[in-house]
């Protein structure tokens, strides 16, 4: 036998009247563990093994044969108990501590008791979800509850929530029907059996199926949310369209999803639509033949973004993509929508709108969306903005409430002059305007009867600084909410629910590609910006900094081809 020996300091004794230590050395000896007995010599998994020997206290580990099994309690020196694990057949006893390990010198046996439901206190049903409470025998040998469906040879495990001895509580599973067996799982030494299906108890499960009122499906556009109506529609997992996944918003009478973008091909596309429910075990079909319609043109409806917003209603979302339809979190702007502006931090900026030609690569400027977003600036209006246009804007945003926040809460990280790196401009389309093609196209956005934009739709004049007709001479990298919104604006007030319909050109340029003189030259795309409502905010008594806008927006899905005009 190994021994290990340690030296203990006892005592350190000042003894002023001999005027000398005198140091007191106690020597302690540990030993592996010695088991001389344990009762009783066979159980089930569960239960209590005490085991007797020398040198207990210092136990760290205790298997049965091969299985790892838990310590209960540490009597003494010389007993402890442990607890027959699932997986125990049968074997020696070893426990374990730092100088070594003990054995039993006759093996355990592990008993096999079969588990048993008491059926006449079970409860009579359930609804799915709900936890069951299931009393009887030998419970404590459950290794899986099963509900299995009338008129089902497979069931599904139940998730076990508390056992004992005598009670077990689970949640009830999907099942197939509203009646179902109940069956337990257990180790017979060999693997695991189960009890009797045909002798098996049975509950009555409650399924609240959604059911839904009748409706009518129109072709619909991608980007487009439709509102269906009907009773437990809180149960709908998921909506299919196709094989793509609609985003959705639901309760109890009411589901709302939107159309998703998928890979759908321009034009029309007929899909199955699907609704699943039940952990996505069953479904109901809502149309075999659902009319998806893709746009020539990127669409995105109802978006949401805020201005600077510094208080705890401000969703901290202010920087849309009308590339990818993402308004996107003022967290991500500095690692997901536009690290390229970070890492120049500024050396790429002449003036607005007007990079140094050849900081920023073409590589660095198309690996960044395009993005605008909406700031309050003095004089008690919003604005309009490309990242590129100021480099004072975007310090004024901040990525979550922090009261009177600390720089490193701005977007930046920092109270940094930068500018993002997306060039665009804005035109303000008035739909009073003399000129018709203006007019015209105000009324078709308006209408919702913009179904495309390309090259023949929106012919370009860099000479005539002319897009589809309508001069863009005044073109701009931002444009104050007083030169297209008659709200009220003398007064700093909140006003939720304002209602308008401000219709904006909007350009994304090629890399350096803005110049004052020819805002027509280099455009990369196109697309249309309808401001639908403002909840105006007020921040601070100083600024509508905490004001959301709501808008639609049409993108051009590819590049501007300059040979096609």
């Amino acid at each position: 036998m190994r021994i290990k020996k340690y030296i203990i300091l006892s005592s350190i004794a000042i003894l002023a009247a001999y005027g000398c230590d005198r140091v007191h050395v106690d020597e302690v000896t540990f030993t592996a563990p010695v088991v001389e007995a344990f009762t009783p010599t066979s159980a089930p998994v569960g239960a209590e093994v005490r085991v007797t020997g020398k040198s207990l206290n210092n136990v760290t580990e205790a298997y049965i044969g091969s299985v790892k099994v838990d310590i209960m309690e540490k009597v003494s020196d010389t007993r402890l108990s442990i607890k027959v694990a699932n997986g125990v057949t049968s074997g020696k006893i070893k426990l374990v501590n730092n100088v070594g390990e003990g054995l039993s010198e006759t093996d355990f046996r592990c008993t096999f008791a079969v588990p048993s439901i008491a059926a006449s206190l079970l409860q009579a049903e359930a609804e799915m979800g709900d936890e069951v409470l299931i009393s009887g025998t030998n419970l404590n040998a459950v290794t899986s509850v099963v509900f299995t469906a009338e008129g089902q040879s497979k069931g599904h495990q139940a998730e076990i929530v508390v056992a004992s001895e005598e009670e077990i509580v689970v949640k009830v599973p999907y099942v197939e029907d509203a009646i179902a067996k109940i069956t337990f799982g257990y180790f017979d030494g060999t693997g695991e059996a189960f009890t009797s299906l045909s002798e098996a108890p049975s509950i009555k499960v409650i399924r609240y199926v959604p059911t839904f009122n009748a409706f009518t499906l129109d072709r619909t556009p991608v980007g487009k949310s439709i509102v269906l109506t009907g009773s437990y529609l809180n149960n709908i997992d998921k909506i299919m369209v196709g094989d793509f996944e609609a985003p959705l918003f639901k309760d109890a009478g009411q589901i709302t999803f939107t159309v998703p973008a998928g890979n759908f091909e321009d034009g029309e596309t007929t899909v199955p639509l699907t609704a699943w429910y039940f952990d996505n075990n069953e479904s109901i079909v809502l149309s075999d033949a659902f009319v998806v319609y893709v746009p020539f043109v990127r669409y995105w409806e109802n978006v949401r973004t805020w201005a600077q917003g510094r208080t705890e209603a401000n969703e901290y979302v202010s920087f849309f993509s009308p590339e990818t339809g993402i308004a996107y979190e003022n967290a991500k702007w500095k690692d997901v929508l536009d690290p390229v502006a970070l890492k120049h931090n500024g050396d790429q900026w002449v003036a607005a709108n007007t990079p140094k030609p050849g900081v920023v690569t073409d590589e660095e400027y198309y690996s960044v969306l395009p993005y605008f977003f909406f700031s309050a600036v003095s004089g008690n209006v919003l604005q309009i903005n490309s990242p590129a246009n100021s480099n004072s804007q975007l310090k004024n945003f901040y990525i979550s409430f922090a009261g009177t926040p600390a720089n490193d809460y701005r977007v930046p990280g920092s109270n940094n002059n930068l500018p993002g790196t997306p060039i665009l401009a804005f035109r303000y389309l008035n739909p009073s305007s003399s000129v018709e093609a203006e007019t015209a196209l105000v009324q078709k956005v308006l209408s919702g009867k913009l179904d495309n934009i390309n090259e023949a739709l929106f012919p370009i004049d860099v000479a005539a600084s002319t897009v589809a007709g309508i001069s863009v001479a005044s073109f701009a990298g931002a444009i104050k909410s007083d030169k297209w919104c008659d709200h009220q604006t003398a007064e700093l007030k909140d006003d939720a629910g304002y209602k308008t319909d401000a219709v904006f050109l909007v350009a994304y340029y090629a890399n350096n590609g803005f110049e004052k003189e020819q805002p027509a030259k280099n455009i990369l795309r196109l697309g249309i910006l309808h401001v639908t409502g403002i909840d105006w905010g007020v921040y601070n008594n100083s600024n509508f900094g905490s004001t959301r806008i709501t808008f639609n927006c049409y993108w051009q899905k590819y590049d501007y081809d300059y040979s096609k005009i």
